[in-house]
């Protein structure tokens, strides 16, 4: 803990006493003393102004603090286009999913198991995804412009877990079971055990770039969250409560998972596009060998999101079946491979979902429930007709 009596250790990094990749960490008591014998005074080269050419995504030496001048304009355009995004889940009426639910007419069983699988799996998802943010990735990334996205969607995560508490709350659903099923729920706590290897891996406080091993763990790291929990373990879920809405059920509901959807997009094209700035700057990190690797994870979470999709889905509901799923994540997953660079998986795969691509357009949503929101504006105001 930090203690305000003690005196501040002299870094020969600038930036606060922070090393750039690691971010601001108070000096402990016990080795402040030590830490200012060692520090040597900081030479012109290291408090020279910062030059666009020196910064890197990874590894860089340049003062994390200052944001500007801008080298990957990119990231800070994606905080931005977030940040005029913004929406809270009390804004969504929930008054006929309550209804709905509570009628015992107003859903069948099949309907009413895939509302509370989705729900068991998500509630505790985004969780996960911001502690990796918060604990691990953030800590990890030495581009300020991209520090500042990072914290942007770690509050976006914190906004999707208290939307899907609202929705859990509204419909009176047994809270212990719903966050529960992530221990409880085989399919669900397969895929999170997947994960979990990833997120003890960049939250480990001995845990240091520099070296290429460790370069590509963070990489490695880096593509399972994007590509494969944001940009596919979702996708299942997603598909499926929003076919329910188109149907003109659980609309309050739906509509919430198309903001998260919409935001999910986002983070998944934002951490595609540091993957791929990593490897340009780092070439030798992505050997045949790391690629090969890449690729068994990917297959591993069709296998998994496939299983899902079955637990979730005994039978044929909403015009949907596993075996659709099958083809579907077989197309999300050449997607995300061609994203990266990587080989693509399943070859033909095709998209049996094409209306889901319409429900990410972050300009003009277009909402197929009650409503259509004509246009997303800051400070969370929406327009309505």
């Amino acid at each position: 803990m930090l203690n305000f009596e003690d005196e501040v250790a002299v870094s020969p990094i600038p930036g606060l006493g922070m090393q750039a990749v690691r971010g601001f960490m108070p000096a402990s008591p016990a080795n402040v003393g030590t830490r200012q014998q060692q520090a040597p005074a900081a030479g012109a080269e290291e408090l020279r102004r910062i030059r666009v050419e020196d910064k890197r995504i990874i590894n860089g030496r340049t003062d994390v603090n200052q944001l500007v001048p801008f080298k990957y304009k990119w990231a800070w355009e994606k905080y931005l286009s977030a940040c005029a995004n913004h929406w809270m889940p009390q804004e969504i009426n929930m008054s006929r999913d309550i209804a709905t639910w509570k009628d015992p007419n107003g859903l069948t069983e099949d309907e009413r198991r895939i509302i509370t699988r989705n729900l068991g799996f998500f509630v505790t998802a985004d969780s996960l995804a911001a502690n990796n943010i918060v604990l691990g990735t953030y800590r990890h990334i030495s581009a300020p412009e991209c520090r500042q996205y990072l914290l942007r969607q770690a509050f976006e995560e914190a906004i999707h877990t208290h939307a899907y508490q609202y929705i859990v709350e509204s419909l009176g659903l047994d809270e212990g079971e719903v966050f529960n099923a992530y221990h409880e729920i085989r399919s669900i706590r397969d895929k999170d055990e997947f994960l979990i290897p990833f997120i003890d891996t960049l939250t480990n406080p001995a845990f240091k770039t520099g070296a290429p091993e460790a370069d590509q763990q963070l990489l490695k790291s880096l593509i399972v969250f994007a590509c494969i929990m944001e940009g596919l373990f979702f996708y299942v879920g997603f598909t499926q409560i929003l076919a329910m809405g188109r149907q003109n059920k659980m609309t309050g509901a739906a509509e919430q998972y198309q903001y998260i959807l919409r935001d999910e997009s986002m983070h998944c094209n934002f951490g595609i596009d540091l993957i791929n700035q990593i490897k340009m700057e780092n070439p030798h990190l992505w050997t045949a060998a790391f690629r090969d690797e890449i690729q068994g994870y990917m297959k591993t979470a069709v296998e998994l999101e496939y299983r899902y999709a079955e637990d979730t889905m005994p039978r044929g509901v909403l015009g949907l079946n596993a075996p659709m799923f099958k083809e579907y994540l077989r197309y999300i997953a050449n997607r995300r491979c061609q994203q990266i660079g990587v080989e693509q998986l399943y070859p033909g795969a095709s998209n049996p979902f094409p209306w889901m691509s319409e429900m990410t357009d972050l300009k003009k949503e277009r909402n197929f429930f009650e409503t259509r929101v004509i246009e997303y504006q800051t400070g969370g105001a929406l327009s309505w007709e």
